[in-house]
């Protein structure tokens, strides 16, 4: 039976940061993941990180402290959230990026100008300062596992793109040295920096290792069960075990037993089943925030293999040119509000049809808008995919998607007139500046970024969903991260840390890298109290 002082299971960032943690305090850990790949969800992701009151906004002249950061927070909880965890979470920041810089391979940068998703609200920073993104990464370094990380190579700044403020367009040759010199960024960049980290201190991953049973003895947390192909194994961990499983997004039972209300066609790795939630229930743990979710709307692609792939809806629904309607063919939210904020319009219940009223929903497009600006992977000027509805006239567009065409045509002259106005008084679209973040840029800061008519046939539609970048549920723990009882007390040798722990945010998603600023946090802390207990 293999031995460890400290077993983490999982590989995102809160899994990579919590064993890097453990080992870089001398430590022997490890580290298991279920799937063949690193990263899970992370990888996927724009790994950008929100961390409050950092060291390189005060370096770049951005006003931020903690007062201010918990206030941001507070703010948006609705008491949702336990003020010791969210206070460990800004408080954790400092030492978090410390340790970084003096222990890992990972290297962070600000992302200019990206605003909190709610920068009007007390504490918000409009200007931005609070979004981080890793620096490029030299792939070359992990060996034979620069193959092994989910998803594909992504060899870009979030900065560079109009999800981060940026073009989308990078210059061919710098593209062409990036690719030479095995370079990434976003989600899988900051998957490879923590990974080397690891492979440094000799914490190498055990991958197709699915975490099914904890072993006890004496009422403490003294290892680990694992399925893999070879059949089970046992694991002992001397100290401690930190779940990172992630959320349980594709678990269908659990989905109907905690979320509230629909969710389909979730984006991250399909892995993410719960594994960590039902190993902590069966002991007895305490739960919270086993109703929220990160929120997003999605779009199915088409794929190569024909497969439809779900895509997050973020630019093209903030452009103008474009509103979203429901069966009814009525408007129902602000289109360019962040994507976890929209989530909570799909859960509107109408008590009359016994339904939830925004589902289904589509996004309107005009051919001014599509051609302007290129939608779904189209350049500007060309037109849209064929994949997606058309028709000359608003009524042909109705009769394609199976909407009243005289209310939705209602609908888009009231828009239109709000847009001629600069002012939607429905859903107040264009109020925030973060509504005109992924918008047009020659006109941020300015309610035109994001309004502009639905005038110009044809028209186009698509279906949106309701979905879930992952879970907010989990086992509540301390804010060192372990694991507590229903009826009081820690779960000795137990930590939950990331999607796998009951979010410390609460029902908050306070800015661009939400979910992974406090996953990392959390890790660290995780790891370093594991490692010392």
């Amino acid at each position: 039976m293999d031995e460890y002082d400290v077993v983490v299971l999982g590989t995102g960032a809160a899994g990579l940061t919590a064993a890097l943690t453990a080992a870089s305090e001398g430590a022997t850990v490890g580290l298991f993941e279920k799937a063949d790949r690193i990263g899970g969800t992370t990888a996927l992701s724009g790994g950008v990180v929100w961390l409050p009151d950092n060291r390189y906004a005060a370096a770049a002249g951005v006003a931020d402290d903690r007062e201010r950061a918990l206030t941001y927070l507070h703010a948006l909880s609705n008491g949702s959230m336990l003020p010791e965890m969210v206070e460990a979470f800004v408080d954790g920041v400092a030492p978090l990026l410390d340790w970084l810089e003096r222990e890992t391979p990972l290297r962070l940068k600000l992302v200019s100008r990206y605003p909190d998703y709610h920068p009007e609200h007390p504490g918000g920073l409009p200007g931005g300062g609070r979004s981080l993104e890793p620096e490029l990464v030299d792939t070359r370094g992990l060996g034979g596992w620069r193959d092994r990380l989910v998803g594909t190579p992504r060899r870009l700044y979030i900065s560079e793109i109009p999800s981060g403020g940026g073009t989308g367009v990078i210059a061919p040759d710098l593209m062409e040295r990036r690719t030479a010199g095995s370079l990434e960024g976003l989600g899988r960049g900051l998957v490879a920096a923590l990974l080397k980290g690891c492979l440094d201190l000799s914490v190498e991953p055990g991958t197709g290792m699915r975490a099914v049973d904890l072993m006890i003895e004496d009422d403490r947390v003294t290892g680990v069960r694992l399925e893999s192909a070879s059949g089970l194994r046992e694991v002992r961990a001397s100290k401690a075990v930190i779940i990172a499983t992630g959320g349980f997004e594709y678990a269908p039972e659990l989905v109907r037993d905690f979320l509230h209300g629909p969710v389909a066609h979730p984006p991250g790795v399909p892995t993410n089943t719960g594994d960590g939630l039902r190993m902590a229930m069966r002991l007895g743990a305490a739960l919270g925030v086993m109703h929220e979710a990160w929120w997003v709307p999605v779009v199915l692609v088409p794929a190569a293999d024909g497969t439809a792939a779900p895509t997050l809806l973020l630019r093209e629904r903030t452009l103008p040119g474009t509103l979203m309607v429901n069966s009814r063919g009525r408007r129902f939210t602000n289109e360019a509000a962040n994507y976890n904020a929209l989530g909570a319009t799909f859960r509107a219940f109408d008590i009359n049809s016994y339904s939830y009223a925004n589902v289904p929903a589509w996004l309107i497009l005009d051919d001014a808008c599509v051609r302007k600006y290129g939608v779904f992977g189209t350049a500007p000027g060309s037109g849209a995919p064929d994949w997606v509805s058309r028709a000359d006239t608003l009524e042909g567009l109705a009769e394609l998607i199976g909407v009243p065409a005289a209310e939705l045509i209602a609908t888009v002259e009231r828009f239109n007139g709000h847009v001629a106005a600069g002012h939607d008084p429905d859903f107040r679209r264009g109020e925030s500046v973060y509504d005109g973040w992924c918008g047009d840029q020659a006109h941020y800061g300015t309610p035109h970024a994001t309004l502009g008519g639905v005038t110009t046939g044809p028209f186009y539609a698509i279906r949106v969903h309701p979905s879930t970048l992952g879970t907010k549920g989990g086992p509540r723990t301390t804010p060192t991260g372990q694991v507590m009882r229903a009826d009081g007390g820690a779960v000795t040798g137990l930590y939950a840390v990331g999607n796998a722990m009951a979010a410390p945010t609460g029902m908050v998603y306070g800015g661009a890298g939400g979910t992974l600023g406090p996953a990392m946090v959390f890790g660290h802390l995780a790891g370093r109290h594991a490692a010392a207990h």
